[in-house]
């Protein structure tokens, strides 16, 4: 019997370069076709923007080799910044515009009007944050920073908060904490200029140290000293590690995650940050369960482990708290809370530096700082404007965190059904699942609100009488702790 056999005898059929050549070219276009489809299907009537590549979006130049970048003119300018760049945009698209990275929409939000108007106002919609490869794959979407929005989230946040508020936080009881880590500063750096001639010392570590330290008392129950090898090398890592994540190559693997798990260069390193962290902070936590006192909680970490036992006592199952959890909210309050206020700190230090005349002022607006009978405490910072200033002008956190575009079943907006899953906002029809982003330093940079924004000058926060001033466009934090300084004062 006469074998089976395709029509037209396909067995002669290979894969030679000229048979691949126009398969290749065949999905090319295939895929061209169907992106751009989605482009004016989907992303119909979103905010305008540059035009994207297939495939990298408007990312793509940072695959290219910096010979090819200058060949092509898409060499930016090195006197400007990254923040510079995003803000100009808004110059050319509006104050809403559109990035892609790779397939994902970012649409970045400008100006005092536009951010206040998105999160103020749409705050049920704005609220999620967003599935970034290179953070999900370090969080695993836990904790509170960087959690999606949802019941879980909302139950661990307002546990830690309370927890937190409880063992001082925003509370003058927290002062002897700080005045201590003040002190420490104070002593080493005295000590390190007389060992050096006044050659020049380098605050910064000292710095990091004391803030971490606060830090640690809250959530960790413990002081580390400035020369404890274990902690100054796992501070040293997670600045490190911050550095991999936003200033080389490693951002990549928001658009290729797979880049996390290459053995080799700033792949690796990420990792073995991460793992030299991951070792600290649970061994630390093991000792909490090991030493842990009902009746004399020491710290968070006690309040959250006490607070497991509840619930299993309880009975409830499948309760968020768990080990797992707690070990990605300490990771959250150390390594964020110790990076922005440590930077924080080092900007006033170089602001005081560049600005002399300023310093002076400071030194005796309220009190002599430099009189060992006298000590710079909480109720001193509620009188200065350096603060208010340095926050803005410094911009640790420019874009503050990024939030996704969700449609909640009670969105009046929302109508299911194919195409519908979408949100109007100023005009433009936004998908769900689009990543928004805040440009704080767009709103500090505003000279329509701001008189010569570019200036460092603190008096712009001072009334004719001296006092405090409230400045409706102050935004540092965001919206929501936009008043946080009012309050103090």
């Amino acid at each position: 019997m006469d074998s089976l056999s395709w029509p037209g005898d396909l067995s002669s059929f290979a894969l030679s370069p000229s048979n691949l050549v126009p398969l290749l070219l065949f999905f090319v276009v295939f895929y061209l076709v169907h992106f751009y489809q989605k482009l004016r299907g989907i992303y119909r009537n979103i905010p305008p923007g540059p035009q994207p590549w297939p495939v990298v979006g408007n990312f793509g130049g940072l695959l290219l080799p910096p010979f090819i970048r200058r060949w092509s003119g898409q060499t930016s300018n090195p006197n400007i910044g990254v923040m510079e760049a995003l803000t100009s945009q808004a110059n050319v698209y509006g104050n809403i515009y559109s990035l892609f990275v790779g397939s994902q929409l970012l649409v970045v939000l400008n100006g005092y009007e536009v951010v206040k108007d998105a999160l103020s106002n749409h705050p049920d919609v704005f609220s999620d944050r967003p599935d970034v490869p290179a953070i999900s794959i370090l969080t695993k979407r836990k904790g509170i920073v960087f959690a999606p929005y949802g019941p879980v989230w909302r139950k661990q946040r307002k546990f830690c908060h309370a927890t937190l508020r409880n063992f001082g936080l925003g509370r003058l009881s927290l002062e002897p904490c700080i005045q201590q880590g003040v002190a420490s500063v104070k002593a080493e750096l005295l000590r390190l200029n007389e060992e050096r001639g006044g050659s020049g010392v380098d605050p910064s570590k000292l710095i990091s140290n004391a803030v971490s330290n606060v830090i640690c008392s809250l959530i960790l129950g413990q002081r580390f000293h400035h020369e404890d090898p274990e902690f100054r090398t796992i501070l040293d890592l997670m600045c490190r590690g911050l550095e991999i994540c936003i200033n080389s190559s490693a951002v990549l693997i928001n658009i290729f995650p797979l880049l996390y798990y290459l053995p080799f260069g700033v792949f690796k390193e990420l990792r073995l940050v991460e793992r030299d962290i991951t070792v600290f902070l649970k061994k630390i936590i093991g000792n909490h369960g090991e030493t842990l006192d009902p009746d004399n909680p020491r710290d968070l970490t006690d309040m959250y482990l006490m607070e497991m036992l509840t619930q299993q006592a309880a009975g409830e199952e499948g309760s968020s708290f768990t080990e797992d959890y707690l070990f990605y909210i300490i990771g959250d309050l150390f390594i964020a809370g110790t990076d922005t206020t440590t930077n924080s700190v080092l900007w006033v230090l170089l602001y005081m530096v560049l600005y002399p005349d300023i310093q002076g002022l400071c030194q005796s607006g309220s009190v002599n700082i430099t009189s060992p009978k006298h000590r710079l405490t909480c109720q001193h910072f509620n009188q200065t404007c350096l603060l208010c200033e340095s926050w803005p002008a410094s911009m640790t956190n420019p874009l503050r965190i990024m939030h996704l575009m969700m449609l909640p079943s009670n969105c009046l907006d929302f109508r299911p059904g194919p195409g519908r899953d979408r949100h109007k906002f100023r005009g433009y029809t936004i998908p769900k699942g689009t990543v928004i982003m805040p440009n704080l330093y767009s709103v500090h940079r505003d000279p329509s609100v701001w008189d010569d924004p570019n200036t460092f000058n603190p008096a712009r926060f001072l009334d004719d009488e001296g006092k405090l001033l409230r400045r409706e466009f102050f935004i540092p934090f965001g919206i929501g702790t936009a008043l946080i300084y009012s309050g103090a004062a």
